[in-house]
């Protein structure tokens, strides 16, 4: 048998390797999508990262005969486990040949780091945790991801089973197409409209002149919003500035809302275009050019991922989150847009699933996180 071994990533060269190995996995797989290289070095901490100014992360390779065959970063998450009062580790970046060894050598690795932290619950995949990247497809391999949203091979979710995961929580994503937007429910249209009559809601779109000060309000609205979702832990000032800096880039002015409520923000919405096939084209790779062939002539992008609706507590289940959709469908259907994905809908938000169905949308992917608890 060929030697397997299980090592953290101590040398540049490793982590070099660590993060190239995705390109030789999915070599042959037309639907993956390479991430943004320096934002993956950043989200290992390779890069300094605000998410670890609390946190630690250890990456591991496996390596058969030298040849490295899969991946995996072992993770710990303080905001999580003092708000939901837990004692849990994570583990994210995984990537495996379809190996059960290899599979068992990286997720018991990560037992064992997160063990000597006292960590016997594990959680995942988060990439870091749950307010970037996360959760394994399961369902929907047909087609490639959206921005920002998972990709792995079908075989993954038996690699994690066999080892001794089991489901916890999926996460949907519903697609639509502009064509469908003349046949949505009339009923969604009276909630919507009587809820921002209600409510004197003033809906206004973000302000170019303060474009840095608004991302930082969606942001706000994002971690106040949250608070009673399964699984959730705001971000820290640092990543909300951090996040803010790298979207202020991305968004597109036109896709993005806020609701005010006597001047105070109480909800937001925003999209972004599917930069997925033009990264594919740059490879990963911003520098020295890259980044002039992501940003340029975003309107011709066909695709957007609808991607935060999100409403603080107070104001929930009036139907604001339809308020605000509905003042993204003039920019979607004067616009160049043909499709777009609402990503991630948790499987316990039965009030926006349900939402989402009545309008017609559809479920074309599952992504699935899962946990690991240990014998008592």
């Amino acid at each position: 048998m060929p030697d397997l071994v299980i090592q953290p990533v101590r040398t540049r060269r490793e982590r070099k390797t660590f993060l190239e190995l995705p390109w030789a996995l999915y070599r042959d797989d037309p639907n993956w999508m390479p991430p943004l290289r320096l934002n993956q070095k950043e989200l290992v901490n390779y890069k300094k990262h605000p998410y670890y100014e609390q946190n630690e992360i250890q990456t591991f390779l496996a390596l058969r005969d030298g040849r490295p065959v899969g991946r995996v970063a072992a993770l710990t998450n303080k905001a999580h486990n003092e708000r939901h009062h837990d004692n849990r580790g994570f583990f994210g970046f995984f990537e495996s040949i379809d190996d059960q060894s290899v599979a068992d050598g990286l997720l018991d690795a990560v037992r064992d780091w997160l063990a000597d932290r006292n960590l016997r619950s594990i959680r995942g995949p988060t990439n870091p945790s749950l307010n970037y990247e996360c959760g394994l497809l399961v369902d929907g391999f047909r087609a490639p991801p959206f921005f920002m949203m998972t990709y792995n091979p079908p075989f993954y979710a038996a690699l994690l089973e066999n080892w001794g995961f089991k489901k916890t929580q999926d996460l949907y994503a519903f697609w639509g197409h502009v064509d469908m937007i003349d046949g949505l429910d009339e009923k969604l249209a009276f909630i919507g409209a009587e809820a921002k009559k209600r409510f004197n809601v003033n809906i206004r779109p973000i302000d170019k002149k303060n474009f840095a000060r608004d991302v930082r309000v969606f942001l706000d609205v994002y971690n106040r919003s949250l608070v009673g979702t399964w699984g959730f832990a705001p971000m820290s000032d640092a990543e909300i500035r951090h996040t803010a800096a790298g979207l202020r880039f991305l968004m597109v002015p036109e896709l993005a809302f806020i609701a005010e409520v006597d001047g105070e923000p109480i909800g937001a919405v925003f999209a972004l275009p599917d930069y997925n096939p033009r990264i594919k084209k740059i490879d990963g790779r911003l520098f020295p050019f890259g980044f002039l062939h992501l940003l340029r002539k975003r309107h011709e992008i066909e695709r957007i991922r609808t991607i935060s609706t999100n409403v603080v507590p107070e104001y929930q289940k009036w139907g604001l989150g339809l308020t605000l959709l509905q003042a993204l469908l003039p920019k979607i259907t004067d616009g160049n847009i043909k499709e777009i994905e609402f990503s991630w809908v948790l499987e316990s938000n039965r009030l926006s699933r349900g939402a989402l169905e009545k309008g017609g949308a559809k479920l074309t992917k599952t992504y699935r996180l899962y946990d690991f608890e240990p014998a008592a």
